[in-house]
């Protein structure tokens, strides 16, 4: 996907579900079940593009989704903190936590 698609009025949730037909494959498939599991651990989340990848936030990044040849990666923004079950609902507990506090 170029970074000139990004700036044709499209809107991040048309640019990820792009980036998943785009992939067509495995990776596709992979990245596809990760949104749903994205939303269903917290339906107030919000897509957004950023950095040529889908990002999921509320009330700061929870994670970034990025595909590659062989791996399909979520890097999660403040993953040293998290323990490593519940990765989504714990990130956005965090980020509101700091949030509050700010």
């Amino acid at each position: 996907m170029t970074k000139s698609r990004a700036h044709q009025g499209q809107s991040a949730p048309e640019l990820i579900s792009q980036r998943i037909a785009e992939l067509g494959d495995w990776r596709g498939k992979t990245l596809s079940r990760m949104r749903k599991l994205i939303k269903q651990a917290d339906p107030d989340v919000v897509e957004e593009w950023k950095w040529m990848n889908p990002v999921w936030s509320r009330d700061g990044i929870i994670c970034t989704g990025e595909s590659y040849k062989h791996a399909v990666k979520l890097t999660f923004a403040k993953g040293a903190s998290l323990k490593d079950k519940a990765l989504v609902r714990q990130a956005v507990a965090l980020n509101r936590r700091r949030q509050r506090s700010s």
